[in-house]
C-alpha cells in the first residue's frame, strides 16, 4: 500500500467570524491511500488556533504516518492519539480505499436518499445588519433550528437580535442555539446565561474558556438554559479522562467534532459515556471540505439521533468539491443524481 498526504486550502466566500476572529481561508491536508489499483481518501481537517493538534511537527506527523501506513488501523490510531484530526483521515482512508465508491463509507438510507439528516442553520458573527440578514434567510430557507455565535459583537445587540427572531417565531417553530465559542468572562456568566434566557433557548454551547471546570460545573448545576461543552473536549484523550471531565462537570450536552477528538472511533468513546451519564449530544462538523463532511454526515446518520446536528458548512467555500450532499428545508440530503465533481489527479 502506498500513502501521500497533500495540502489544500479552502477559500471562503466572504469572510467569517467566530469570537477568535475573522476567518477568510481554511487549510485542510488529504491522506491519499493507493493499493491493487484502487485509491481512498481521507482528510485531516485542522483548524488553526483551536485544534489541539496545531502544532509544529504535524506535517512531520503526516509524513510519518504515510512512512507507516503498513501498521494497521488500530495500531496507527494508537499512535496517533495526540493528532487527533489524522486520526480522523487515516479512518476515512481506510474506509474509503475498502469501498467499492471511494465517497460511498456508510451505505444507508440516507445515502439511498430515502431519508434525511436535520440541520442547524449557521448564523455568523459580524455587523447586526449581517446577522440579521443571516436570521432572514436562514428562516426562509425553512430552517426550524438555528445556532448564532455570539460574544464578538454588543451583548445589548446580541440580544436584540434574539428579540427578533422571537417576536416573530415561538420556540415551538424555531429552535435557537447560541455558541459563546468561550468568550464569557466566567464572573460574568451566569448573569449573561440568565438574560439570553428570556428568549427560551435550546441551549448555549461553551459559555466561558475551556480548561475551567470548577466554574464550569458550578455554571451546569446552576444555569437557567441547558449548557453544551464543545472546544472543552478538545485535548482530552483518554477514555478515563474524558469520563473524569462528565463526571466532574455534568453538563447538560455536549458536542462532537470528529476531526477534533479522534474521528469515529473517539466521537463514539464520547457518546457511549455521554448516554451512561445521561448526557444529550449531538455531531456537527468543523469546517471540513465536503469530503470530510460526507464522511461525517454519513457516520452521523447511523447514530440514530433526531435531534437537528452541525452539518450545513458545506456551502462556505468557493472551491469545495462538488458533491451530492444538499440542504433543502433545514435537512441534509444526498441526493444520489448529483455526482461529485472530484478526481484523484487533482492531488496526485
Amino acid at each position: 500500500m502506498k500513502a501521500t498526504y497533500h495540502k489544500y486550502i479552502l477559500n471562503f466566500k466572504r469572510p467569517s467570524g467566530t469570537s477568535r476572529g475573522v476567518m477568510t481561508e481554511k487549510e485542510t491536508w488529504f491522506i491519499i491511500l493507493e493499493k491493487d489499483g484502487k485509491k481512498g481518501i481521507g482528510e485531516c481537517g485542522i483548524l488553526r488556533g483551536l485544534s489541539i493538534d496545531d502544532r509544529p511537527d504535524y506535517e512531520e506527523k503526516l509524513q510519518w504516518t504515510c512512512a507507516n501506513i503498513h501498521l494497521d488501523e488500530n495500531q496507527l490510531w494508537e499512535a496517533l492519539i495526540e493528532f487527533p484530526s489524522i486520526q480522523f483521515g487515516v479512518e476515512m482512508a481506510f474506509r474509503s480505499l475498502a469501498s467499492d465508491n471511494p465517497f460511498l463509507l456508510f451505505p444507508s438510507q440516507f445515502t439511498n436518499g430515502e431519508k434525511s439528516i436535520p440541520i442547524n442553520g449557521l448564523v455568523w458573527m459580524g455587523e447586526e445588519s449581517f446577522m440579521k440578514q443571516q436570521i432572514e434567510e436562514k428562516l426562509a430557507d425553512g430552517f426550524r433550528c438555528v445556532k448564532l455565535k455570539i460574544g464578538a459583537i454588543d451583548f445589548d445587540k446580541e440580544l436584540q437580535l434574539l428579540s427578533y427572531i422571537r417576536q416573530h417565531f415561538t420556540p415551538e417553530q424555531v429552535e435557537i442555539r447560541v455558541d459563546a465559542n468561550g468568550a464569557f468572562d466566567k464572573t460574568l456568566a451566569l448573569d449573561k446565561i440568565t438574560q439570553l434566557s428570556g428568549f427560551k433557548l435550546h441551549s448555549i454551547e461553551q459559555p466561558i474558556q475551556k480548561n475551567n471546570t470548577d466554574s464550569m460545573s458550578e455554571l451546569c448545576k446552576i444555569t437557567p438554559i441547558p449548557i453544551a461543552l464543545d472546544e472543552e473536549l478538545i485535548g482530552v484523550f483518554l477514555l478515563e479522562e474524558k469520563e473524569a471531565l462528565l463526571q466532574k462537570i455534568k453538563p447538560q450536552y455536549i458536542i462532537l467534532k470528529p476531526s477534533f477528538i479522534g474521528g469515529f472511533r473517539g466521537s463514539k468513546e464520547w457518546i457511549l459515556l455521554a448516554e451512561k451519564y445521561h448526557i444529550g449530544w449531538w455531531i456537527t462538523s468543523a469546517l471540513e471540505s465536503n469530503i470530510g463532511l460526507n464522511a461525517i454526515a454519513q457516520w452521523t446518520f447511523l447514530q440514530d439521533n433526531l435531534m437537528p446536528q452541525g452539518l450545513g458548512t458545506g456551502a462556505l467555500y468557493t472551491n469545495n468539491f462538488d458533491c451530492p450532499l444538499a440542504v433543502s428545508e433545514g435537512q441534509l440530503w444526498y441526493k444520489k443524481e448529483n455526482d461529485w465533481k472530484f478526481t484523484f489527479q487533482d492531488f496526485l
